[in-house]
């Protein structure tokens, strides 16, 4: 650590902080450092490479983050305070041997991370969702909110959007499923998932938007961009701005779901629902938006629907049966995910809401995820159809016969 802070200090009095420098001159400040610490200390040539790659993460990248960032096989990195880092690959969450040099360090990279996208944290700030360059989710919680140091979430997507074909090969569903999740999408049948925490909802979310038609207008809603959707060029990307930006006020899902009803979407896709924009959606999907998408936090399909409730009367009282009636009038089909005890995450159960009536939601299972027993560590198990369709208005309407 000491010889990699003499190199970095050396690199650093000799950059022209007055103009924009290049990479390869960092670089070659960093080579010629080593060049000369390598006559005072045996260097071997591993180690030179590791200095040369640690040093310019330091300036140029997210320090000793930047490792992780670049390793495909790792889905999340969380961050403890200076001296603790974890990573999870493949389900399983382990301790990195590698810490920052300090606690200064931390915080010189979680501004680094905020000022990418014109966010603001400090005292008066300390919490702040955000996002890196390549679309991964960041939430930042600052010293001494975060009573042990600061801490970082880093939610990694893959650099290529994960397509349902890769879906069904990794066993998160059958080729059933994702026939029939394609077919209610071109019919626009409005469609929610639940799931719990890391269950993969905005991974499921962007394999279902593949089958959006690429004629059709789609805006998309998010407090942090992190849809990745490419078959559709008419395309409106919209993100939510929180009020601690120094740049102007706060801007809501809310606000922007009632700004999307005048853009003239043939769809609205929002990222998650998690408040009294629940409201909004549902207005939408009840007022000729068909073929909307969006997720939300629940540990079952029926839970989802009690947690829209409650998130609908965070904005306004209504009687609850107004409110149910609306949901059964919006919502035509959930699907919800789960992660299993192996670190596996696949469709648990995909439920038709049919209506509501006499004070209870009628739901029609169609699918359901069965455990059959363990082979190597992983769970196993299949899908028992469970029923059909019943509302087949819209497949009929698209032309599709089932």
């Amino acid at each position: 650590m000491e010889v990699m802070e003499q190199i970095r200090e050396y690199v650093v009095e000799r950059l022209d902080i007055s103009r924009e420098v290049p990479d390869e001159e960092i670089l070659a400040l960093i080579d010629e450092a080593i060049c000369l610490r390598a006559r005072q200390q045996v260097l071997s040539l591993d180690r030179r490479k590791q200095l040369r790659t640690e040093v310019f993460y330091s300036l140029r990248r997210l320090d000793i983050l930047q490792e992780l960032i670049e390793d495909d096989s790792i889905t999340e990195i969380m961050v403890n305070g200076s001296g603790k880092i974890f990573f999870e690959r493949q389900g399983r969450i382990q301790l990195w041997d590698k810490r920052f040099s300090s606690k200064e360090k931390l915080e010189d990279v979680i501004q680094q991370i905020v000022g990418t996208n014109n966010r603001v944290v400090n005292e008066y700030s300390p919490i702040v969702d955000t996002r890196l360059k390549d679309g991964s989710r960041v939430n930042i919680v600052l010293e001494p909110i975060a009573i042990d140091g600061s801490c970082i979430a880093i939610r990694k997507f893959p650099a290529s959007p994960i397509t349902m074909e890769r879906m069904i090969g990794i066993g998160s569903l059958n080729s059933e499923m994702a026939e029939f999740l394609k077919e209610l999408v071109k019919a626009r049948y409005n469609v929610f998932i639940s799931g719990g925490t890391g269950s993969g909802k905005t991974t499921f979310l962007n394999a279902m938007s593949a089958f959006i038609p690429g004629g059709e207008r789609l805006v998309t809603i998010e407090d942090s961009a992190e849809l990745q959707i490419q078959n559709v060029p008419n395309l409106v990307r919209l993100e939510a701005r929180s009020d601690n930006m120094e740049v102007g006020n706060e801007v809501s899902i809310r606000d922007l779901i009632r700004t999307s009803l005048r853009l003239r979407p043939d769809r609205i896709v929002v990222g998650e629902i998690r408040g009294a924009e629940a409201l909004d959606m549902l207005q939408a999907m009840n007022t000729g938006h068909d073929g909307s998408i969006s997720t939300g936090h629940a540990n079952s399909c029926i839970d989802m629907l009690r947690r829209i409730e409650t998130m609908v009367l965070m904005g306004v009282e209504l009687p609850l049966d107004a409110i149910r009636a609306q949901i059964a009038s919006g919502i035509d089909v959930l699907v919800h995910l789960g992660r299993l005890r192996d670190g596996t995450r696949k469709v648990l159960d995909i439920v038709e809401l049919v209506d509501y009536r006499d004070g209870n939601f009628e739901m029609n299972p169609l699918y359901h995820f069965r455990e059959t027993g363990e082979e190597e560590g992983r769970i196993t198990g299949c899908w028992d159809k469970k029923g059909e369709l019943g509302r087949r208005e819209k497949l009929r309407a698209a032309g599709i016969c089932r």
